[in-house]
């Protein structure tokens, strides 16, 4: 488990904000903030590419620890961060959903 995940607390708005955009950089179609989480649907041609991408995300989430809601079907998967023990969004989140992005860069 990553060290970022020790003494984690909440985040403010403002840090969110700022969490939100150096994340997603200039993609369009990125993580959001929605309903507590930050969340963001994957696409893909096809239910195995779908399926490998949740095996390689569980993988993630087992080594740091830190597990999202995820929801999948043939050629998409939602993933829903927040941290529960922290009752928000913190850092940890956005550690994960960087490593689940790095999962797709080319």
């Amino acid at each position: 488990m990553h060290p970022i995940h020790q003494n984690r607390r909440a985040l403010n708005a403002t840090e969110i904000v700022t969490q939100l955009s150096q994340l997603n950089g200039s993609e369009a179609d990125g993580w959001k903030l929605i309903d507590g989480a930050i969340e963001r649907t994957f696409r893909f041609a096809n239910y195995h590419e779908t399926m490998a991408f949740v095996n390689a995300m569980a993988w993630i989430a087992h080594r740091e620890d830190h597990h999202p809601d995820a929801a999948f079907g043939y050629n998409r998967c939602t993933l829903r961060f927040n941290t529960h023990d922290v009752n928000g969004i913190s850092v940890s989140d956005f550690h994960c959903a960087a490593a689940v992005n790095a999962l797709l860069a080319s």
